[in-house]
């Protein structure tokens, strides 16, 4: 018994070790496009190393603001292997953040990924909610120009601007592809929708605010 006990706690220990981007098995591994009929992978198909060339590692414009004319008066341009084939098997993407004046980042959560955010133009209210298992407690934080915020993988996180000028952070992720996905966006904008009822009793709504929600044009602020 006490044997399987320590095979199982180091099992966990493996498994946890292992709860990011796999290490890659080769120098690089620039990605293309999945042959016709191809199986599907863990990541992508890589190029024969010999043909890669300076702008398979390369991407060029993050310096330039995006329109932050929406809903959520924010966008996020994000910079993953799909937009650098380079980044393919080596565990890190980032992303730009516009905020408009009052404009937030809706709470959302990264998959595959935790997430490090900088400050670079103006102030910004960050925070992140922690696992039910740990009381689904709260952390916040203001942040001004060279601030530096955390965000643990799989946490409900957001940013709001709390000035009235456009704000701007850059975010870095352990994941070439961290994913992203917005709570709003998934619980009242699923298609098809979710059934109301489960949304009535899970939420404690009645069925008139859910189907109003169900009916609203729900934003991707997301390039």
């Amino acid at each position: 018994m006490k044997l399987f006990v320590i095979l199982l706690v180091c099992a966990f220990a493996i498994s946890s070790s292992f709860a990011s981007d796999p290490s890659p098995l080769q120098d690089i591994c620039v990605a293309i496009k999945e042959p016709k009929d191809a199986v599907f992978v863990n990541g992508k198909f890589c190029k024969n190393p010999n043909l890669t060339v300076a702008d398979d590692f390369f991407f060029q414009g993050l310096n330039i603001p995006r329109s932050t004319d929406n809903k959520v008066g924010s966008f996020i341009t994000g910079v993953d292997v799909n937009l650098i084939s380079g980044l393919n098997t080596l565990g890190v993407s980032v992303a730009r953040v516009d905020y408009a004046p009052y404009g937030v980042n809706p709470p959302h959560l990264h998959s595959r990924s935790s997430e490090i955010l900088m400050c670079m133009e103006g102030e910004l209210y960050v925070g992140f909610v922690l696992p039910n298992a740990l009381g689904n407690r709260f952390i916040s934080k203001v942040l001004k120009p060279g601030d530096l915020f955390v965000f643990p993988l799989g946490t409900i996180h957001f940013q709001l601007n709390i000035g009235k000028t456009p704000a701007v952070a850059f975010a870095s992720f352990g994941s070439q592809n961290p994913g992203f996905v917005v709570v709003g966006n998934a619980v009242f904008g699923a298609n098809p929708p979710i059934d109301p009822k489960v949304l009535i009793k899970a939420f404690r709504l009645d069925k008139k605010t859910v189907d109003y929600l169900q009916s609203q044009l729900w934003y991707d602020n997301h390039n």
